[in-house]
């Protein structure tokens, strides 16, 4: 009976007839790659020399225009600080790093914050000023808009934030809201429940956290 594999040669003739080396020797097995393709192809049939080197894609940095632009912005508004800062308020950068400020605040006078000294640390994105600074508190104080953490509830340093405002005007801005806090859209939920209802013990509470944190007393 006869085979029906007819491309089954033992090895001569036929389809199975292997390619004869340099020494001319025969070598009956095909060298298959580790794809599967023989030598002087590819697996798509195409000879080496028809493909092209792979693209390589890099991580795009930052741009440098946006951190040029920022640091130019950053720059200006450290001049301006510097020659004339808002009252009460100082900011400037942490060593050589323009992108990390710190700022202090002396407590509003007439306030429950009155002779304290309040420390602020300031950070500015890369894309400043289409993003706010993130500022929080590093001095404890009793306020209904800054938690135990320093996190700040200022409508300026979130949704209601503008390229138009500066740093200076930020400052200001927590100035004024540690002269009158704003209880309706509080932080700190019972801070702002004893403001309303016991004002007199939260401005006592208030002024022994301005004694005891901020004034190294």
């Amino acid at each position: 009976m006869m085979s029906s594999e007819k491309g089954t040669v033992n090895g001569t003739g036929g389809r199975g007839r292997g390619r004869r080396s340099r020494g001319g020797t025969a070598n009956n097995t095909p060298v298959v790659s580790d794809d599967g393709a023989q030598p002087g192809t590819s697996s798509s049939g195409s000879s080496p020399s028809d493909s092209q080197p792979a693209v390589v894609t890099k991580p795009t940095p930052k741009s440098s225009k946006t951190m040029g632009t920022s640091l130019k912005r950053i720059q200006k508004e450290l001049a301006e600080i510097t020659l004339d800062p808002p009252p009460n308020c100082s900011a400037g950068p942490k060593g050589d790093n323009m992108y990390e400020w710190v700022s202090t605040i002396l407590g509003p006078p007439g306030s429950v914050y009155e002779g304290g000294v309040f420390f602020l640390d300031i950070h500015f994105a890369s894309d400043y000023p289409f993003k706010p600074p993130k500022v929080m508190f590093r001095t404890r104080i009793y306020h209904c808009n800054i938690n135990s953490q320093g996190v700040i509830c200022l409508d300026i340093l979130k949704d209601n934030w503008s390229p138009a405002l500066t740093i200076s005007k930020v400052l200001l801005s927590i100035c004024s809201l540690l002269t009158d806090c704003n209880p309706s859209d509080p932080l700190v939920g019972s801070i702002a429940t004893q403001y309303v209802q016991n004002r007199p013990e939260h401005d006592r509470v208030a002024r022994l956290w301005t004694k005891r944190f901020a004034t190294g007393l």
